[in-house]
């Protein structure tokens, strides 16, 4: 949460709940909603690691709000957040874990194992879809979601694979 913060940040000052708002409307219903209380115990973080700064905002009929900027080592940590490539493949995969080693410990075998994790699978591309069909006009959330669904799929392919070597 902090870094996707710090790049909200970068574009303009806001307070918690403007970005709990941008990052709703920016990723949609694809991405899972931002906790409020999540958001503003990043931005103290944030705060107490010189990555932003808060200056308190005098309202009359409302409580004061903080509205936070970054601060050029915010800019520093993000532009380097930028430049480092995500995690590659998934090596530690506990799936695969749970498949190798059932069989000899008496748990489950590995036929069930498999079909119980690719029915997950299908369940999950369901529900995809019928947030691509809620969000439609957000091309952000449905990049987000095409992207999640093309990994649903390697992980189907891949489901075909260990039952056919494992087997």
């Amino acid at each position: 949460m902090r870094l996707p913060l710090l790049a909200l940040l970068a574009k303009e000052p806001a307070h918690g709940y403007e970005l709990k708002q941008a990052l709703e409307q920016t990723f949609g219903a694809a991405y899972p909603q931002p906790n409020i209380g999540q958001i503003y115990v990043t931005l103290g973080r944030l705060e107490k690691n010189g990555l932003i700064k808060g200056q308190d905002i005098d309202q009359s009929n409302r409580p004061n709000k903080r509205v936070y900027e970054i601060t050029d080592a915010g800019r520093e940590e993000l532009a380097a957040w930028f430049a480092e490539p995500t995690e590659g493949p998934r090596v530690r995969d506990e799936f695969f874990m749970k498949l190798v080693l059932a069989p000899g410990a008496g748990g489950s075998d590995r036929l069930a194992l498999i079909n119980t994790q690719r029915r997950h699978y299908l369940n999950v591309m369901r529900g995809l879809s019928r947030l691509a069909a809620q969000d439609r006009d957000n091309r952000v959330a449905q990049l987000l979601i095409e992207g999640a669904m093309l990994h649903l799929q390697a992980d189907l392919d891949w489901l075909e694979r260990c039952q056919e070597e494992l087997d």
